[in-house]
């Protein structure tokens, strides 16, 4: 089929590519001159793993603008972002909208008759496809020959593993009022799909928007609780390792999201928890537990500052090396990075900070550099250790977990470890010489 997909950031960015490589003709279109100028020569403006070559394998067609070509597409895929607004925290839908008003004008250009299915992957709170459905409808003309249907369909893709999630889901959800349309997506995703019988789910669409919310929140919510009981481990002298993993074996609860750490980050938790708790303050409900599960992420950051500043007697003129940049492991992005905010407080409060990170130092640089703020860039874990008098784990790297502690001990003025991920074993780090503190543990030195 021919598809056409309007935005190129990770939702988008993923789902063309791995739609031509299904054997469809693709087209990705992007304002961004710069973004589009990369991807015609191959190159990705984002880091995932596997997709530079996707991208080189097959011919997808990137434009900056819904062209002749585009328009006459059969499948449109709005991808754009929905950012929270600095003033509120609500999702801005301007793109959205913007994506909407121009596919209804240019669609309703064409003459002749046409069917076409408009599918949002963007997130977006409930009651907004059917806006969305209202503006393309607009811009079709009264005597448009031209048919359409509007239908949700979330994306549930995690960064640094988006194309295995995009092959191998485990729920393709349809919010979809027309049969004609979800017969013709289940067999469009069925042949970019890996699995023999993709879990297909359809449902109205205003289920189909809360789905997505409501599954971030859930996750988050299972962070937040695992970081209280963390907190709640140090106090009581217990091991957070140990009720993590025996709390996991619990087939109804699941290992999964039961990492104690500082806290999550990235482009969507931070951003859909709240605006699902606007949502919730729009309809008249107060939602107590999201609140709380906010309020505890932005407290775990502050309960492991204060860790810091008490261990090191305060942090004015003293060096602290920083392992990690990126919200989590296997990306470049630096959006809602703990990492990030903790350099920052630190900074603020007199730090000298050399960090590294392998793959987001590009965009971390930009950000300080922007906010005039003086953190040194080091090529390697071993270079930003040299000196300090403290060492950060803050993203969870699989190559940190397997530094040499001894070559780093000897180049620290101070030996102080706070591994903000729980990545290393505490035995190994005491044994290296090192005073190490984690996240909930009494015997960890915390």
């Amino acid at each position: 089929m021919k598809i056409c997909v309007v935005g190129t950031g990770y939702v988008g960015l993923v789902t063309g590519a791995c739609l031509a490589d299904a054997g469809h003709s693709v087209i990705c279109v992007d304002k961004d001159a710069e973004k589009i100028s990369l991807l015609k020569k191959n190159r990705s403006p984002i880091y995932e793993p596997g997709l530079d070559k996707i991208l080189r394998k097959n011919s997808i067609v990137f434009k900056t603008e819904i062209d002749r070509e585009a328009v006459s597409s059969d499948i449109f895929f709005i991808a754009v972002g929905t950012p929270p607004n600095e003033s509120d925290g609500r999702p801005n839908l301007n793109f959205i909208h913007e994506a909407a008003q121009e596919l209804g004008e240019k669609l309703g250009a064409l003459k002749g008759k046409a069917y076409k299915i408009i599918v949002i992957k963007s997130t977006v709170p409930p009651g907004t496809t059917h806006r969305v459905e209202k503006m393309v409808r607009k811009g079709l003309k009264k005597n448009s020959q031209v048919k359409c249907d509007i239908v949700f369909s979330p994306e549930f893709l995690r960064e640094g593993s988006a194309i295995e999630d995009t092959l191998y889901p485990d729920r393709v959800v349809f919010g979809v009022e027309s049969e004609k349309a979800a017969g013709i997506l289940k067999k469009l995703f069925a042949s970019m799909i890996k699995q023999k019988d993709p879990a297909f789910l359809l449902t109205d669409i205003p289920s189909a928007e809360m789905i997505k919310y409501a599954s971030n929140a859930f996750l988050a919510t299972k962070i937040s609780f695992i970081n209280e009981i963390a907190y709640l481990c140090e106090l009581a002298g217990a091991n957070i390792d140990g009720v993590s993993k025996g709390i996991g074996m619990d087939r109804r609860i699941g290992k999964a999201f039961l990492n104690a750490g500082l806290g999550y980050g990235g482009s969507c938790f931070p951003k859909d928890t709240k605006a699902l708790d606007h949502l919730a303050g729009d309809h008249g409900h107060v939602f107590h537990l999201l609140k709380a599960v906010i309020d505890v992420n932005n407290m775990q950051k502050k309960r492991f500052l204060h860790k810091i500043q008490k261990v090191l007697d305060g942090v004015e003129n003293k060096t602290i090396g920083v392992l990690g940049l990126a919200f989590k492991q296997n990306t470049d992005d630096i959006r809602e990075s703990i990492a990030i905010d903790m350099i920052e407080a630190l900074v603020e409060r007199g730090a000298k900070i050399r960090a590294h990170d392998p793959l987001a130092e590009k965009k971390a640089r930009e950000f300080f550099s922007a906010r005039g703020k003086d953190v040194v860039f080091c090529d390697g874990p071993y270079e930003a250790a040299k000196g300090s008098h403290a060492l950060i784990i803050a993203t969870e790297w699989e190559s940190f977990a397997g530094l040499d502690l001894a070559k780093i001990r000897k180049t620290m003025k101070k030996a102080v470890v706070f591994d903000g991920r729980n990545l290393l074993d505490p035995q190994k780090v005491k044994k290296a010489g090192f005073i190490y503190h984690a996240v909930g543990g009494h015997e960890r030195g915390s």
